[in-house]
């Protein structure tokens, strides 16, 4: 289906600091080739969505540090298709930018926004769900979201609990949402599995412009207005300069604590397309190709003795050897040298500011 009503917002914002020493503010994981199959993740994404998307009614929001980079790996896009944002504000106000945007160009737009650093290894499916999201949201004043069956009482991913079958084309996965759940600890996470009521919430949403919209007005009218007041200067020489004000005076807010918790009229459409959101190494680790004894390996000249289960992501002109280690995370980039237990991943962040108060705020070190 492709529709030229139909539009991708991209969401190319963030700083990836899990994935440290390989994800650097400079270039955060998106723009990395961390599956080392030849595309960045932002490609991908790109891929994914343009069988069903016109190149043109494609959006890319970034940090304006990355537009560049945006437009040199995706040289499809127009310069106008990637939205700079001055400052990081989260999810909230770079939707509310992009609807806008969207807005001007079509007012009967439907949108599919997703982030641009996940995994879907069933595209075929995805996208079939996605249309039949998008048939769904092109006639209702609703806020859709795709929720994944959980294989495990995973506590870094945010839940959907479930209430009621909705009735669409005689289809059995579309629900109206009861309760989300960000980041449960491990006993709730067993207790949602248990219940068979609580899907995983995966960060993608479809809906049209006029409903996120009407969202926004009731729900953050604060982050509305100040859009709002300055629509006018959309698609002009302007813009930059409205959004550079805009974004000074946004507050910080997530579209799921701002809006999709809130909002009465959310709905969630369930499927198992084989989603990873790879926001850490570990779970990069759990789609990677692996050797005979478990172990990812990105590099030309390694050689492993008595080594298990670990990730090892070295430059492909260094000889590595390493003997001894099982489940371990191995990464050098630039000058860093990490070396930490898998199942201590969640502290990188805190190396990443110790190294930060340490060093100084190097770009090379940065988070």
């Amino acid at each position: 289906m492709e529709n030229c009503n139909n539009f991708c917002v991209i969401m190319a914002g963030g700083i990836g600091s899990r994935f440290w020493p390989l994800s650097t503010t400079e270039k955060p994981k998106q723009f990395l080739d961390i599956l080392g199959i030849g595309r960045t993740l932002l490609q991908l994404t790109y891929d994914r969505f343009s069988r069903i998307i016109p190149t043109e009614n494609f959006l890319v929001v970034t940090s304006e540090n990355h537009k560049e980079l945006v437009l040199s790996q995706l040289p499809e896009l127009k310069d106008s298709q990637v939205l700079s944002e001055p400052l990081r504000r989260n999810t909230a106000p770079c939707i509310a930018y992009a609807t806008y945007k969207i807005l001007n160009i079509c007012p009967d737009a439907n949108m599919i926004v997703a982030p641009s650093d996940h995994l879907i290894l069933k595209e075929d499916y995805f996208l079939e769900e996605v249309n039949n999201g998008l048939r769904y949201v092109s006639e209702r004043d609703v806020l859709l979201t795709l929720g994944l069956q959980p294989s495990r009482p995973e506590t870094g991913y945010g839940y959907i609990q479930v209430a009621e079958k909705t009735e669409f084309e005689r289809k059995e996965n579309l629900f109206r949402v009861k309760t989300f759940t960000e980041k449960p600890d491990r006993k709730m996470a067993e207790l949602f599995l248990e219940t068979g009521e609580f899907y995983w919430n995966s960060g993608i949403f479809i809906w049209s412009a006029k409903a996120i919209l009407n969202a926004f007005a009731i729900h953050l009218p604060d982050v509305n207005a100040l859009f709002d007041y300055g629509k006018k200067h959309i698609n002009t020489p302007d813009e930059m300069h409205y959004v550079n004000k805009v974004y000074s005076e946004c507050p910080n807010i997530s579209i799921d604590y701002g809006v999709m918790e809130k909002a009465k009229n959310v709905y969630v459409l369930c499927a198992d397309f084989g989603w990873s959101d790879l926001g850490t190494w570990g779970s990069l680790y759990e789609n990677y190709k692996k050797d005979q004894a478990a172990n990812a390996v990105s590099g030309n000249r390694i050689f492993l003795y008595d080594t298990k289960r670990c990730i090892i992501n070295m430059p492909d002109e260094k000889i590595v050897v390493i003997q001894g280690l099982k489940d371990f995370i191995v990464v050098e980039s630039e000058k860093i040298l990490l070396i930490c237990k898998k199942e201590d991943e969640q502290q990188i962040r805190q190396f990443v500011a110790d190294v930060m108060l340490k060093e100084g705020k190097d770009k090379k070190t940065a988070q």
